[in-house]
């Protein structure tokens, strides 16, 4: 990348993130590309797959998800993230401490003891044995007749536990409800790996598919100490390349015969899409004050990236045979130059949810 500038950072993530001229073609090469991908608002995460893949239907992220060929558990922030089968295992090893030290005091408040959580696990690998899947209330149901009672955050916390603790992960959808499965029987076992393995993998995959990245940008993604994320960088050497811009040091790997690349593109993000969620420092696509003004952690919302800057937020309606987005833009001045764009992006969703979608822009 020889031009260090703003725009040649943005370039790079929009092609890195697979947001620009993508060549994927399966909502698992995404998740696999970008090691997780924040899931908790189901179809927010489903679309942003499917922005970086070509012709991807909700249809075709569904089938990947009830398939098993993406998971979904807590892992890295403690938080849902859809993650690979070949990749759940490493991640939960490596980032499972650390959300289980943030979430000690939530069990002990719940009066979830070790003694109970090991007594829950066993409940539950009992109840989802030889290829079943249960919803939370099901598992919640199964828990009451062992003696265990869990309902709400009591419930929430322990089935958080068992993902934390490689007991489980998601199982195919029944109807529009989630389930459990055993991580046993969705996922392969994998191959041992020291933890500076699972270090420098992290540091080589997070800067190849989100870089240029910063090392705190690293930390905040996967909620690791600093200290490991600089482990991480120095294992994978010369595997990235240094970049430093206004007195940041920026991470990535270099891609042959690389060029600078203008970044372009319109995009309805969903809320918590990686180009925004997996960075500390946003400041190369959000304007600060604009969004102070907004009054709104830009980050949190479906906003409307255009060029790898937001412009506006959006909110979706969605029907069964039409639905409809509304957007705002932060600067209506803009209204008449980015209109066009908007329905381009739009035509890209209704694609994805496969019936029309109507648009008002504000």
């Amino acid at each position: 990348m020889p031009a260090a500038s703003s725009s040649a950072l943005l370039g790079a993530r929009l092609r890195n993130q697979r947001l620009a001229g993508s060549a994927l073609r399966h909502p698992e090469e995404v998740v696999s590309w970008l090691g997780a991908v924040q899931a908790q608002d189901y179809l927010g995460a489903t679309s942003a797959l499917a922005l970086r893949c070509r012709h991807v239907t909700q249809a075709d992220v569904d089938a990947a998800f009830d398939e098993g060929r993406i998971l979904r558990t807590h892992v890295m922030r403690p938080t849902w993230h859809f993650v690979a089968p070949a990749d759940i295992r490493w991640l939960l090893t490596l980032t499972a401490p650390r959300v289980h030290a943030i979430g000690a005091s939530y069990l002990r408040k719940a009066d979830l003891t070790p003694a109970t959580l090991a007594r829950a696990h066993s409940v539950i690998e009992n109840a989802l044995a030889g290829g079943r899947s249960l919803t939370r209330l099901d598992i919640s149901q199964a828990l009451a007749r062992s003696g265990i009672m869990a309902t709400g955050s009591r419930l929430a916390l322990l089935v958080m536990n068992a993902e934390l603790e490689r007991v489980i992960c998601s199982g195919p959808r029944r109807g529009k409800q989630f389930t459990y499965a055993l991580l046993e029987e969705r996922a392969p076992t994998a191959p041992t790996r020291t933890r500076d393995e699972m270090l420098e993998t992290l540091a080589r995959r997070y800067f190849a598919s989100h870089g240029p990245a910063t090392a705190k940008d690293l930390s905040w993604w996967s909620g690791l100490a600093l200290r490991d994320v600089h482990t991480g960088i120095h294992l994978a050497g010369t595997a990235l390349t240094r970049l430093d811009v206004d007195g940041l040091t920026y991470f990535y790997v270099a891609a042959r015969g690389e060029r600078v690349r203008v970044p372009s593109g319109e995009f309805l993000l969903p809320n918590y899409d990686e180009f925004l969620i997996a960075y500390k420092d946003r400041g190369l696509s959000v304007d600060a004050p604009l969004a102070a003004a907004e009054g709104r952690d830009t980050v949190f919302a479906h906003q409307l990236v255009i060029d790898g800057l937001v412009v506006g937020s959006w909110r979706r309606t969605v029907g069964r045979r039409r639905s409809s987005i509304a957007v705002r833009l932060y600067q209506p001045h803009m209204l008449r130059r980015v209109r066009p764009r908007v329905e381009v992006a739009a035509r890209a969703f209704a694609r994805f949810l496969g019936h029309p979608v109507d648009v008002a822009v504000h």
